[in-house]
């Protein structure tokens, strides 16, 4: 009697667990397909910065944007370039040895290596724009300092403290990167060459105007003049929508993005503004993850050639005009009065403006294949892109020891410097590209300080061995091109059309 009742209570039970069962699945069905009908229950539609970015195009803020941190690639063109310029000028001022003038530079890069990481790191933790503006204030004003530098030590001391506020400033590419839709980037960002020219540029005719008659130091303070200027127009460049939702400031990202849909007379997706918190910002770990280790340390080496070869051709073709080690086939009686002249103590000739005019036209050469460049980004990608320039590289370099004349010359220092500034602006890209925002300052740092590496030995090469031997010293440009070609190949992503990624 009891097993009768036991068995009786258990399918009592059974009986009311399935019927509560079909309640329960009675009632979720009920309850998916009420927002179908009502449409009520329904989450509000969402959107990423990303979905933004593209979905407001190209407009007027974007004018702005590349006149504002075009003009960041001048300022910093100007103090790189300020050293090929100055080179026969402090030579004369202090009596120097060739090593003592590439030590210049070295010391400059020196400044960049050590800073560009810590730039990363801020720039990642605390905002991209704060970092970007104090390394304009920065390096105009140590850059004015250096005009007042007292001797030699001082002089080496203060350029590297100006290294310093060119790599903060750097990251301005990054800044711009990450409002620029992704379809864009491989035909907008080339363009930053142009301004890197009139950099170049001016500060060779300020040399040509200002040194004959006012001296080096006057040069230096008038050069600043950009600098104050640009401190001025910095204001209007918001910070970063992604690095702003990155550290959970989406108020903030969405106040900067409805401000940029106005001025593009555009408008944001429907919905809300929703991107997660990347709690772990500027690891520089991520950098040699599973993820990213191969890509990090080609591209580490990348960058070191990048600034390699593109210094060695900025220094080697100053100091081989300005000692005229070319083996010319119309050379004129006064390059054979230089020659003669390098036993002296102090073998100092100022530029002549022939000398400057050949320095403005291979300046030419860093904008005249940026229709090449875009083109190559667009059908090849950015890895090939990179493997191509480095080969055309090389084979510039080591034409230059055909003799030839000075006609000659120019045409190939004006490819050479087309091709190495292609590169430069390529690794830039892909660099801003394939890092995820949680890191992209750093990852651009670290790249950097890596480049600033190639940027020290090159003055040793390009202004020591160049006196001794003018192939020895070309050679390990192009070798070192060569080997970078090797290394795009075997990158493992290709960011071209690719949507830059808020987190690894």
């Amino acid at each position: 009697m009891g097993e009768e009742y036991r068995m009786q209570c258990k399918g009592t039970t059974q009986l009311g667990s399935a019927i509560q069962l079909q309640e329960v699945t009675l009632e979720n069905g009920i309850r998916d397909k009420a927002p179908e009908v009502a449409g009520e229950g329904k989450e509000p539609e969402g959107y990423t910065v990303e979905q933004a970015v593209e979905a407001m195009g190209l407009g007027r803020f974007h004018i702005l944007l590349f006149i504002v941190m075009g003009s960041a690639n001048i300022i910093e063109a100007m103090e790189i370039m300020l050293l090929a310029v100055l080179s026969p000028e402090i030579r004369c001022e202090w009596r120097l040895d060739d090593w003592q003038v590439a030590l210049v530079s070295t010391m400059v890069f020196f400044g960049f290596m050590l800073c560009g990481v810590v730039c990363g790191y801020v720039a990642d933790r605390y905002g991209r724009w704060t970092v970007v503006f104090g390394g304009f204030i920065w390096a105009a004003y140590f850059s004015l300092l250096t005009s007042f530098a007292p001797t030699y030590g001082w002089f080496i001391f203060l350029r590297s403290l100006v290294g310093c506020g060119v790599a903060a400033t750097s990251q301005g590419f990054v800044l711009k990167t990450e409002f620029i839709p992704s379809k864009y980037r491989g035909s907008l960002l080339p363009l930053a060459s142009v301004f890197w020219m009139f950099g170049s540029m001016l500060i060779i005719v300020l040399g040509m105007t200002v040194i004959p008659t006012l001296g080096w130091r006057w040069m230096i303070r008038i050069s600043i003049v950009p600098s104050i200027i640009l401190i001025l127009l910095f204001k209007f460049i918001p910070e970063s929508a992604r690095y702003q939702v990155s550290v959970g400031n989406v108020a903030g990202a969405l106040e900067t993005l409805e401000w940029i849909a106005r001025l593009n007379g555009t408008k944001l997706p429907p919905g809300v503004l929703r991107e997660s918190v990347v709690k772990e910002r500027g690891h520089g770990s991520v950098l040699i993850s599973r993820t990213f280790r191969r890509t990090s340390v080609i591209m580490w080496y990348t960058w070191f050639v990048a600034s390699f070869s593109y210094y060695g051709s900025v220094l080697g073709s100053s100091e081989l005009l300005e000692k005229n080690l070319l083996c010319q086939t119309d050379a004129d009686p006064h390059t054979h009065i230089r020659h003669d002249q390098q036993g002296a103590p102090c073998y100092c000739v100022p530029f002549s403006n022939a000398d400057y005019s050949t320095l403005l036209i291979s300046c030419l050469g860093e904008v005249a294949l940026i229709p090449m460049n875009i083109g190559l980004l667009s059908v090849i990608g950015r890895r090939h892109s990179m493997a191509v320039v480095q080969v055309l590289s090389a084979a510039f370099f080591m034409l230059l020891n055909v003799c030839t004349t000075m006609f000659g010359f120019t045409v190939l220092l004006f490819l050479l410097r087309s091709v190495v500034s292609m590169n430069f602006n390529v690794v830039y890209i892909y660099t801003a590209e394939v890092y995820p925002t949680a890191v992209r300052s750093i990852g651009m740092g670290v790249c950097t300080s890596f480049s600033r590496i190639g940027g020290m030995i090159a003055p040793f090469i390009a202004q020591v061995l160049m006196s001794q031997s003018v192939l020895l010293a070309l050679l390990p440009f192009a070798v070192a091109c060569l080997l970078s070609a090797v290394g795009m190949l075997l990158l493992p992503i290709e960011t071209r059309g690719r949507a830059l990624l808020q987190n690894s």
